[in-house]
């Protein structure tokens, strides 16, 4: 019985079969990754448009009709004096300390002149030779005229007489002006108060030297009149054309915590400042019971009309770029844009702005750093009104 050979497989076909197979499972593998790889990246856009191109939108809404300023003013004095001398000499006495309330007229101080006291008795002195020279020249000049008469004498020399007479006239009138200047000199070493009023400095004491005049020192006494109150308030440029005379203003004061004061305004300058685009007005109060000091800090509120067309927004809509303030707007076919607008008071969280806006604007409510302009969104919700 014949035995019957075993097959045998050519080796060129089994390395032809590995290699089909090693080239399909490459193939399957990649096709896997290449998959899972724009799975993911679809996946990712997906993510990236649900946080960015989704919204909220909140509608501009028009400002109350009445708007509150609140500006810094400083108090003073309806009138406030430093009482300086006119005279030289020594401060003799003194009637009246801080806080001392005077009249006008009353007696503050008194001044030592020695010196004035001395040119006074010199022209008193030489008002008295001129007076006597005066009475001999008229004397003489009447003995002269009459010897006119008689032909005694020329006319050229009762003329002199006259002229002489007249001329020696002429000098005592010289010295009496003299010494009723320096007798009006001398009134002032009588320190008086100008007005109704407190003394709030007395910087002399007795035995000091007095020198005439506010070049030379400072002042004796300071006397100011607290029945009535001065406040000046700097108004930003932007709200000056809404200031009127005659308005009325809440005052409240560091001091008298809860208690609101009124005051008028009286007068303006008329006029900005260039250097801090302000202007200055003036207010006036009722300070009767002196319960307000001068010098005090005060706050001032104004209740004036608001300007139109001013919006309020809340403040999370702001962009800041470089190119300006900014919010960002859905538009038509929801696509972003994004517009310039101008702030007028920062109310913390809600934003004043008084120009850049339309009562139709959907304004994008925490927009995205990268929002861009032309950007298509895609709107969750639709809020009406400024958060509070």
């Amino acid at each position: 019985m014949s035995e019957i050979p075993p097959h045998n497989i050519p080796s060129r076909g089994l390395r032809l079969a590995g290699i089909v197979f090693l080239a399909v499972a490459i193939t399957v593998a990649v096709t896997g990754v290449v998959s899972r790889l724009h799975h993911d990246k679809e996946l990712h856009k997906e993510l990236v448009r649900a946080n960015i191109d989704t919204v909220n939108v909140v509608h501009p809404q028009y400002g109350p009709s009445m708007q509150e300023l609140i500006l810094p003013g400083n108090v003073t004095a309806y009138i406030d004096a430093p009482i300086y001398a006119r005279v030289n000499g020594y401060l003799k006495t003194w009637y009246t300390d801080i806080g001392a309330r005077v009249k006008k007229g009353e007696l503050l101080g008194i001044i030592e002149t020695p010196e004035l006291d001395e040119e006074i008795m010199r022209a008193r002195a030489t008002l008295a030779t001129a007076q006597s020279n005066l009475e001999l020249a008229n004397i003489t000049a009447k003995r002269w005229q009459n010897l006119l008469v008689s032909d005694s004498v020329s006319r050229q020399s009762v003329d002199e007489k006259t002229a002489d007479a007249k001329a020696k006239q002429d000098l005592v009138n010289a010295a009496k002006a003299n010494l009723e200047t320096l007798l009006a000199q001398q009134a002032f070493n009588r320190v008086v108060s100008p007005f109704d009023g407190v003394v709030t400095e007395r910087n002399t004491d007795i035995g000091k030297l007095i020198n005439l005049g506010s070049n030379s020192g400072q002042a004796l006494f300071r006397v100011a009149d607290i029945h009535k109150l001065r406040i000046y308030v700097d108004v930003p440029q932007s709200y000056a054309s809404l200031i009127q005379e005659k308005m009325k203003a809440k005052l409240y004061f560091p001091e008298h915590p809860g208690k609101a004061y009124t005051a008028t305004l009286t007068s303006t300058a008329n006029a900005v400042r260039v250097a801090s685009r302000t202007m200055a007005v003036e207010l006036q109060m009722d300070n009767q019971n002196g319960e307000v000091l001068p010098g005090t800090y005060a706050e001032v509120h104004f209740e004036m009309p608001s300007r139109s067309n001013v919006f309020m927004i809340p403040a999370s809509t702001l962009l800041f770029r470089k190119e300006g303030l900014q919010v960002a707007i859905v538009g038509p076919d929801n696509k972003v844009i994004l517009k310039h607008i101008v702030i007028g008071r920062d109310l913390g969280r809600i934003e004043e702005v008084i120009n850049g806006l339309d009562a139709n604007d959907k304004i994008i409510d925490s927009p995205s750093d990268s929002i861009a302009q032309g950007e298509v969104v895609r709107v969750k919700s639709d809020q009406h009104g400024a958060k509070s």
